[in-house]
């Protein structure tokens, strides 16, 4: 069975890694999304609330199972039976460290294989950051992220205000 992992911190999912899934997973058996638990960062959603949305975004995709992970994203891997890590390329600074991630990957699991999905167009522009800021400042993000993430947005930042 050919199984990819799809890794990240989706804090939150946008359309632009929706883009990836959707595209990723018609080449693969398996398709994990896959969390990051990252103690050094600050999320605005917990692991479980990122978990939840992008479970309620993909639950029609057959393929695809959501998982968390903290550590090595190899180490990861190995455990899933996956050789190979799907990462989204928005732009050629993007190409430039995911490569570096890809060799490092390699080198500590030779039977690793990494694969560029360049993201579509319309999505080239857009990240997680991107989205939070616009959200917080009480910006519209229809069209940036699934309607279960604007819902979300609305609801943490309207708290704060």
């Amino acid at each position: 069975m050919f199984i990819a992992v799809y890794p990240g911190s989706f804090d939150p999912i946008t359309n632009g890694h929706l883009d990836i899934i959707e595209r990723g997973r018609k080449l693969f058996e398996k398709f994990i999304v896959a969390i990051l638990r990252n103690p050094h960062k600050l999320p605005l959603f917990s692991v479980e609330e990122r978990a939840q949305m992008i479970q309620e975004v993909v639950q029609d995709f057959e393929n695809v199972e959501v998982a968390v992970f903290e550590g090595l994203l190899v180490k990861f891997a190995q455990e899933k039976g996956c050789k190979v890590i799907v990462r989204g390329l928005r732009a050629i600074s993007d190409y430039e460290y995911e490569t570096q991630l890809a060799v490092i990957n390699r080198k500590m699991f030779p039977e690793i294989e990494t694969i560029f999905l360049p993201t579509s167009t319309e999505y080239s522009y857009l990240n997680s950051t991107v989205v939070k800021e616009i959200a917080r400042f009480g910006g519209c993000v229809k069209g940036l992220v699934p309607p279960v993430v604007e819902r979300k947005l609305r609801e943490r930042f309207d708290t704060f205000r």
